[in-house]
């Protein structure tokens, strides 16, 4: 059987929710992608600091070191929809890992918005990555 890695981020909790429900049915591996620098706890804080990140094209450094790609066939990546896209920090995760050969699964928590309207950037990132977008 193929082994199967959850990488989310998180910052309100929902998405690590979302997350941890998906490692319980698929019994996968799972990996919180966090920014060396810590995010502001407060929503006007956050949304100051993500915006600037989006405006200037900011990849936030990671906190630690990613796990090791080679034992997985498929990576799931869970993130916030922010402004309709994901969050700089996973473009951080795809500067940084080889993602060749590798099915990628993307899924997003939003109050109102679906996850395809994230799908056109992270499409983007999986393919300049060389990963296979990979839909179920």
């Amino acid at each position: 059987m193929a082994k199967e890695l959850i990488i989310y981020f998180s910052l309100s909790g929902t998405t690590k929710k979302a997350a941890l429900n998906l490692q319980k049915k698929l019994n996968a591996d799972i990996y919180q992608l966090q920014a060396k620098k810590t995010y502001p706890s407060d929503y006007d804080g956050i949304v100051a600091v993500a915006q600037n990140e989006k405006d200037k094209q900011v990849h936030p450094e990671l906190k630690k070191p990613l796990p090791d790609l080679t034992r997985y066939d498929k990576v799931y990546v869970g993130y916030p929809t922010w402004w309709s896209q994901p969050p700089m920090i996973i473009h951080s995760l795809f500067d940084q890992v080889d993602f060749a050969g590798k099915k990628v699964v993307a899924f997003a928590t939003s109050a109102s918005t679906p996850l395809t309207d994230t799908l056109e950037t992270f499409s983007d990132l999986a393919e300049n990555a060389g990963a296979i977008l990979f839909e179920k």
